[in-house]
């Protein structure tokens, strides 16, 4: 039986000046999922992201999430409704250290009120512990408990991915959108990247939408897998069903004008 979707995207149009990036965008998330989104530079895929995480407007189109209709409303609020989204590039504090870079993630802190700071300090602290305890369970679910007392900024590549995706689980996260949690990272770590994702999906029914161009990453986590191509989906399916679609090898390797 298939799952209904969590994401439905219909006919999402945007445009920058006179260059189309989005012409026409259908597509659909189901719930519990790790879909893949792949497709040749250039096709509209970070813009995607950016509409469905609220950080820029479509044009025109729909989006909904659970069947609630998202279109225009901010990043913050989105985040309330359990959707996240990563960088390609990680986002963070870099001169905190690897704890506190979770600890500043989940929202309505008791120590974020002056008023509570000053005359509810039992409460603060109380929160505060229980913040930290969430945030070690994280660093030992990916092993990052050795490194927690360092500052971000002295990670790896591939470390600062795994933070990113500990970001995403000091939220009550539904959806995680995730740009290229493989790129520059050894393989060593993407392993442990994979398994991490994988973990959530099935142990914490986290839904996933990646972007990525490394091949054996899509081949391992995803199903479906959506090619983009000139700012709308060209085919779905299997990873090798789309590989063996004509439309996606003359997309990839046939030169047509790709979308921004």
């Amino acid at each position: 039986m298939t799952s209904p979707p969590i994401i439905a995207v219909d006919d999402v149009r945007k445009s920058f000046g006179g260059l189309t990036a989005l012409n026409g965008c259908s597509l659909s998330v189901a719930e519990g999922s790790i879909t893949g989104l792949i497709g040749p530079n250039g096709a509209g895929k970070t813009t995607l992201f950016n509409i469905m995480a609220g950080a820029i407007r479509a044009d025109s189109g729909q989006i909904r999430i659970a069947d609630i209709s998202v279109n225009g409303q901010n990043t913050h609020v989105l985040f309330h409704r359990g959707l996240v989204r990563t960088f390609q590039v990680p986002a963070g504090f870099p001169r905190l250290t690897v704890r506190e870079n979770l600890m500043v993630v989940p929202a309505g802190q008791a120590g974020e009120t002056l008023t509570r700071s000053w005359f509810d300090w039992p409460r603060v602290r109380a929160r505060e512990a229980e913040v930290r305890g969430k945030a070690d369970e994280v660093l030992e679910f990916l092993d990052l408990t050795g490194v927690a007392e360092i500052s971000a900024r002295q990670l790896s590549g591939g470390q600062k991915k795994l933070l990113e995706l500990g970001r995403t689980m000091m939220t009550d996260a539904r959806i995680v959108l995730l740009d290229e949690p493989g790129a520059g990272v050894n393989r060593s770590l993407l392993k442990r990247i994979t398994g991490a994702i994988r973990s959530l999906n099935s142990e914490r029914g986290y839904t996933f939408c990646i972007i990525e161009h490394d091949m054996d990453l899509i081949a391992e986590l995803c199903d479906p897998v959506i090619v983009m191509a000139q700012g709308r989906v060209l085919a779905e399916g299997t990873l090798g069903d789309v590989r063996a679609n004509p439309e996606v090898l003359d997309a990839y390797f046939g030169g047509g004008a790709p979308a921004s």
